[in-house]
């Protein structure tokens, strides 16, 4: 499978589907982070993972991508992993505030500051689970505090899973000197950069009505059983 999207296809396929098929912001958003704790399962089953206790660390930007990160923790919470949320600047969005609350009610603890230490970070989780700054941010000028986690995650040596788009790479650019996720976990469709990632790569976009499928070409390979998502 190699069909790709543009920057501006992602956003019109979204606006389509919030304006024309009636989903709602919040349905999408739902539909995402759960598909991307069912690749976390996948990928690192609960069985696989080295420390006693199956820490998580789920890093949260403040637009979308993040509330699609809260959403992940919840699920992987259910999952019986034990997510730790680290949410820098929190959206002032309803919808945002909304998936806050819910993972604050599953008693999923939030981190105040990221160490800088990363060794830290490299005793306490098992893994982390980007979910930053995603598919819109404009690479050339990430705001604080991102550039100083981005420093972190590059030093970091337990694995890395990223939600759409690896933080700090340009949506239609392979990377240069960003951070290296062994996951990606592709929402819809894969973005332009996903083409030159080597590690292991998912696609959630069985959601997709046909016609839009259709209308944008995606070509979405057959995905297996009742999963919401692939393996590419």
């Amino acid at each position: 499978y190699n069909h790709s999207i543009i920057k501006g296809e992602a956003a019109a396929i979204e606006t389509e589907l919030l304006r024309d098929y009636r989903f709602g912001q919040q349905q999408l958003i739902e539909i995402w982070g759960q598909a991307c704790a069912h690749a976390i399962t996948k990928a690192y089953p609960l069985s696989s993972l080295s420390k006693k206790q199956p820490t998580v660390l789920v890093i949260c930007g403040p637009d979308q991508n993040g509330s699609i990160g809260l959403v992940c923790a919840r699920h992987l919470r259910i999952y019986e992993y034990e997510p730790t949320i680290y949410h820098p600047k929190r959206s002032s969005q309803s919808l945002h505030q909304d998936f806050t609350v819910q993972c604050e009610k599953m008693d999923i603890p939030f981190l105040s500051y990221l160490p800088t230490e990363v060794q830290l970070i490299n005793d306490a989780y098992n893994l982390v689970i980007d979910a930053m700054l995603g598919p819109d941010a404009d690479c050339a000028n990430i705001k604080e505090p991102y550039p100083g986690i981005l420093v972190t995650l590059k030093q970091v040596k337990i694995p890395i899973a990223s939600v759409d788009v690896p933080s700090g790479w340009d949506v239609e650019e392979p990377s240069q000197d960003g951070i290296n996720p062994e996951v990606l976990i592709s929402l819809t469709a894969p973005k332009k950069c996903a083409m030159s990632f080597s590690g292991k790569h998912f696609l959630a976009g069985r959601f997709l009505p046909y016609d839009i499928q259709k209308k944008y070409e995606l070509n979405l390979p057959d995905y297996p059983g009742t999963d919401c998502l692939i393996e590419l």
